[in-house]
């Protein structure tokens, strides 16, 4: 029976399974490898507060190939749920939900693949993974802290964003040193929150919703944060003039198209939507040197127009800045200190030390490519690092590219290929790529494996 291992099990890990046990019909062995004791959690559907909204629609979110309106079908036959928006008729489609239900339908879906299977075995483990060797043929050899594992024919790499230290995953509060504690007798409490993007908004509402009255500091680097969808659904438009070929004159172009909707009664929504649809191939044709350039200056404002905010929780942001009781500071982290934190404030060389009886980090990390599975990877010639070191080099499918070839029976889905395809830490691009690699491995299995 062949097998599969997949590493990590937050969406891009529960997707890979489900998009395998739909697609590959050959019996076969599944392994997953996580150290955390969640099976559907993950940075991008770490919950357990219901107040955190994702920011797609329900259309958008099915993990049903071809049945975009999967997730609505069972948003309406889950009667708590109708009970409480009930105004939803006939469907939701277009409302926003909390993390934690998503993350229930992605749990689900998966229950009913694997049930609807009885000829795959599902094996579930603990076990950090530290090491991957290739085998004589096309094998691998997982090497994790438990017991030794049998030889897979397939591995897929799903661990997701990386995470800086434990303390940002768990976002728990740094302890409260005695200077400001005293500071505290006399001043109103004040919580810095580090990032710019959808995790430090959840986090400046939750703890609005659970009563702090405090004042509230999001130190960003570029000072961007999340925009709004709109009201209504705004359909993908694009222009269908030829596309420049350098960032500069893209960007012109963008804005253009941008104003040009607007003035028709449309909305700058629809064209970034519309661009999702040409973002790769714009990629790909863009040299190295102007990819860098993005990056350094362009990414964190792209981000904050396409990962958008609901119209009703970007109206709660925007009253918290206009009202004073939350700043936005732009400027670069440095690092914490005993009373809070050292902060370089834009176009300044001097520091600053911001006093804070706590520090949250809400910032998403890149993956992470000295951590020692992906390390020894890269060593071992079966990975690379994609061209602006963001993640791992990948085809559309997820397969690892390796000097113009892909590295066979190897994939990474998810974000670990944010530096080759834009826009892959999204979920409708996660679920296409799952689709792709578990169609690409149905076709390359290798029933025989010899090990050395």
């Amino acid at each position: 029976m062949p097998r599969i291992a997949v590493i990590g099990r937050g969406f891009s890990g529960m997707m890979i399974a489900i998009a395998l046990m739909k697609t590959v019909r050959t019996p076969f062995h599944l392994q997953l490898f996580d150290p955390n004791s969640s099976v559907s959690g993950g940075q991008a559907l770490a919950s357990g507060h219901s107040s955190e909204i994702l920011n797609s629609r329900v259309r958008d979110l099915s993990v049903s190939a071809g049945d975009p309106d999967d997730f609505n079908e069972w948003l309406c036959g889950n009667a708590p749920f109708r009970s409480a928006v009930s105004a939803a008729i006939p469907g939701f489609q277009q409302i926003f939900v909390p993390k934690s239900i998503f993350s229930d339908y992605v749990y689900q879906r998966f229950s009913e693949a694997f049930a609807s299977r009885r000829d795959v075995t599902v094996q579930v483990s603990g076990e950090a993974v530290t090491g991957l060797r290739r085998l004589r043929g096309s094998c691998f050899l997982v090497e994790s802290e438990g017991a030794a594992n049998a030889p897979f024919d397939m591995v897929v790499l799903a661990t997701g964003y990386g995470i800086a230290d434990q303390e940002s995953q768990s976002g728990e509060p740094v302890n409260i040193p005695t200077a400001v504690r005293a500071r505290r007798l006399v001043s109103r409490p004040h919580t810095v929150l580090l990032g710019s993007g959808l995790r430090v908004v959840d986090r400046l509402l939750q703890m609005r919703d659970s009563g702090y009255a405090g004042q509230i500091t999001i130190v960003s680097r570029r000072g961007f944060l999340p925009q709004s969808h709109t009201r209504n659904n705004a359909e993908p438009v694009f222009p269908a003039d030829r596309m420049p070929n350098q960032l500069s004159e893209i960007i012109r172009f963008i804005r253009k198209a941008c104003e040009d909707a607007e003035a028709n009664g449309q909305s700058w929504q629809s064209v970034m939507n519309g661009l999702r649809k040409h973002a790769r191939s714009l990629w790909r044709a863009l040299p190295a040197g102007q990819k860098q350039r993005f990056n350094r200056h362009l990414r964190a404002l792209y981000d904050s127009h396409r990962n958008r905010l609901p119209e009703a929780l970007h109206v709660r942001l925007k009253q918290e800045l206009a009202e004073g009781n939350t700043l936005l500071r732009r400027g670069h982290f440095i690092r914490r200190t005993p009373t809070g934190l050292t902060l370089r404030p834009a176009g300044q060389q001097e520091v600053e030390q911001l006093y804070a009886d706590e520090v949250i980090d809400c910032r998403c990390q890149a993956p992470d490519l000295d951590a020692p599975l992906l390390r020894k990877l890269v060593d071992a010639g079966l990975a690379v690092p994609d061209e602006l070191g963001l993640g791992l080099a990948v085809e559309a499918t997820g397969a690892l590219a390796v000097d113009g070839r892909t590295t066979d029976g190897l994939f990474a889905i998810g974000p670990l290929g944010l530096g080759s395809l834009p826009d892959i830490d999204l979920v409708p691009e996660i679920v296409t790529q799952a689709y792709a690699a578990a169609e690409t491995m149905a076709e390359r299995f290798h029933p025989q494996c010899k090990a050395v």
